[in-house]
């Protein structure tokens, strides 16, 4: 796979429905376990828009879990569900506007436990800095992609409106 040119901060310090939609075809770009960069294409993604978005773990407010997600967009929040599974997320939107982006899929790896898995990320790289970090970053390649969108998967617990936002974008 061709590598890219890696993302700016100026990217990842837009609004989540700006940032999500454009994810789906660059490159993540990672160190793997015998020091060979891997690289990824990112085929799916999932936008969670901050405070107001019931879905989002931000929306009730500042934790420690969540305190990366208040920081200026460019970071990875990593969190741990079913006690097994790290889960990727961006940090996207300017400072104290909590904001980020699941990633479900990379191409080979669908599904965002089974890539987190697969690629050795775990609770190490919350607050890694996608802009200046040695062991994971994006690239756009300057390909572009047909991006389909549809409603987010999982969140059954946010209600209808916030299940039913198409805000989950797919190669």
């Amino acid at each position: 796979m061709n590598s890219g040119k890696r993302l700016s901060r100026d990217f990842y310090t837009r609004d989540v429905l700006d940032v999500a939609p454009e994810l789906p075809g660059k490159n993540l770009v990672i160190r793997l376990q015998n020091e060979s960069l891997g690289r990824f294409r990112v085929t799916e993604v999932e936008a969670y828009r901050g405070s107001e978005d019931e879905a989002c773990h931000a929306f009730k407010g500042r934790t420690a879990r969540t305190e990366i997600m208040f920081h200026e967009g460019g970071r990875l929040y990593i969190y741990l569900v079913y006690g097994m599974y790290w889960m990727l997320n961006i940090v996207t939107g300017e400072k104290n506007n909590p904001q980020a982006v699941l990633v479900r899929g990379v191409e080979n790896y669908p599904g965002p436990g089974k890539l987190t898995k697969s690629l050795g990320i775990d609770k190490s790289y919350y607050g890694e800095d996608l802009v200046f970090s040695e062991r994971i970053w994006l690239e756009d390649t300057g390909l572009s992609y047909p991006v389909k969108c549809g409603p987010r998967i999982g969140i059954e617990y946010a209600g209808e409106y916030w299940k039913s936002r198409p805000w989950r974008y797919f190669l």
